[in-house]
């Protein structure tokens, strides 16, 4: 036996995968920890208010609370049902129930991407390769958010449909009405799987048309299944969305986003990769591979190539969703035709307990170990948000209303109650109008034409924005209180 294949011996053998595997998922994990994302994420704490009003009310909003602003607008918590979850983790465990809940929701979806790729591959190494890749891209570009159940929901329809595409079996897409159910009373971009669905079925109908009418055959790929099934199937899971609190107005929501400009001007999540950072280079390099798996075919198929086109759009005009054309490149390249001859054996059950027994094990010596606990994630905390800044005001109060800029908006939602706030990340319910406003006078453009800081009280501030040095200048503001990332104004 020669060297090479000794080695190919060795790198087959199944401890070596599941040694491979698990390191990928505890380097994850760990990634996870450290970062402590889901304390220092701005938009988390305006969630966590939101769920808490919905269990004290048994309801759901319909205007804007929480901001003065703002208060007779319509709002909708389109993200209701992540809300509830992120209430009771709190309520349950506090400050490490969050932690947990994002470490939790940020290594459900690795595993979820390597099962994916697994599937539609076949092949360990293919699998575990793209996902490294894939994940590199955007798994800790956001926070946990209700976004990441988008993600995970996202790559299993993702799946499921390229494996019907093999086999044309119709059966096998019963169940998607009843995660669409799920998906739209916890996240807004229940749409981006619906319209994946829709593209789905209607370039079925295409490739059946096509092929009736004998035309462009060389670029267009069969239709392997019946059409009627799958129109039924996406009018159910569309019917399926309108199922909740919410119905029909979920959809007001998607087109109030699709009108916004301002908002991807000032926000950063919001604006294109500027290809500064590694990540943005190999999601380019991804994306290119998965054209490359579309385009090597002898025959075009239409779904995988209209839907590339709309994750590479999406994708690079927002850093916030870099995960679209990430976890579908990766999957038509995983899906690209190979002999059953090289597809090797699944993990077994066994295997899958073993892997989730070692990252749970893994997890508690790293909470013992390390600084991933609620004195650790209080301080993480206060090192992003006015902490201290509140404390005083709860001390020394000042008459209202209070005007924040708006990366504070949210936290200042859950920590400060008693005072509805000018602004924070609900674009939303702010829209392009105020979000100008407000961002103008936090830069000190224009911050004497803002009739809400005319109006307000007292100002609490970031001291970096030049709002807050200017201020220190203006005769109708008196400093109050000072720390090294907050300011307190008072109205003389």
């Amino acid at each position: 036996m020669s060297v090479s294949e000794e080695l190919r011996g060795l790198v087959d053998r199944r401890v070596v995968r599941f040694i491979a595997l698990a390191a990928m998922l505890v380097c994850i994990a760990k990634g996870a920890v450290d970062h402590k994302f889901s304390v220092r994420d701005p938009d988390l704490w305006w969630h966590l208010k939101t769920g808490d009003w919905i269990v004290e009310h048994f309801a759901v909003p319909h205007n804007g609370l929480f901001s003065w602003t703002a208060a007779d607008r319509p709002w909708i918590a389109y993200s209701w049902g992540f809300e509830v979850i992120l209430s009771r983790a709190y309520k349950w465990f506090h400050l490490m129930g969050l932690g947990l809940l994002g470490v939790f929701l940020t290594i459900i979806i690795a595993y979820l991407q390597f099962w994916s790729l697994r599937r539609l591959s076949g092949r360990f190494w293919e699998a575990w390769l793209l996902t490294a890749c894939s994940l590199y891209t955007f798994l800790f570009v956001i926070g946990p958010r209700p976004v990441f159940v988008s993600i995970m929901f996202y790559i299993v329809l993702l799946t499921a449909l390229l494996e019907v595409n093999r086999s044309g079996q119709v059966k096998n897409l019963y169940w998607l009405p009843a995660m669409f159910f799920v998906w739209a009373n916890i996240h807004i971009q229940f749409v981006y799987g619906l319209f994946v669905l829709g593209l789905f079925v209607g370039c079925q109908i295409a490739s059946r048309w096509v092929e009736r009418a004998k035309i462009a055959q060389a670029v267009s790929s069969p239709a392997l299944m019946p059409v009627t099934p799958l129109v039924l199937i996406f009018g159910v899971c569309v019917a399926a969305t309108l199922v909740g609190p919410y119905t029909y107005h979920l959809y007001q929501v998607i087109f109030l986003y699709s009108k916004a400009k301002y908002s991807y001007q000032i926000i950063i999540e919001l604006q294109p990769p500027t290809f500064r950072l590694n990540n943005q280079f190999v999601q380019l390099l991804l994306t290119a591979g998965g054209f490359c798996a579309v385009g090597w075919r002898k025959k075009l198929d239409l779904f995988k190539f209209v839907l590339m086109m709309l994750a590479s759009f999406l994708a690079f005009r927002t850093l916030r969703d870099c995960w679209f054309v990430s976890t579908t490149a990766a999957a038509f390249i995983a899906d690209f035709p190979a002999p059953d001859s090289t597809r090797d054996r699944g993990e077994s059950v066994v295997e899958d307990g073993l892997l989730l027994a070692t990252l749970a094990i893994f997890l508690v010596l790293l909470a013992q170990s390390s600084d991933f606990n609620e004195r650790s994630l209080d301080h993480n905390a206060s090192l992003e948000f006015p902490v201290d800044a509140v404390n005083y005001l709860r001390q020394h109060p000042l008459p209202g209303p209070l005007y924040n800029n708006l990366d504070w908006g949210g936290f200042l939602i859950w920590y400060m109650p008693q005072f509805p706030v000018a602004i924070d990340g609900r674009n939303d319910l702010y829209g392009d109008d105020l979000d100008r406003i407000f961002f103008e006078a936090q830069s000190a453009l224009a911050y004497k034409n803002d009739p809400y800081l005319s109006q307000s009280g007292f100002v609490l501030l970031a001291k970096k924005y030049p709002l807050a040095t200017v201020l220190r200048l203006d005769p109708s503001f008196q400093l109050m209180y000072e720390d090294k990332i907050a300011v307190v104004f008072a109205r003389r």
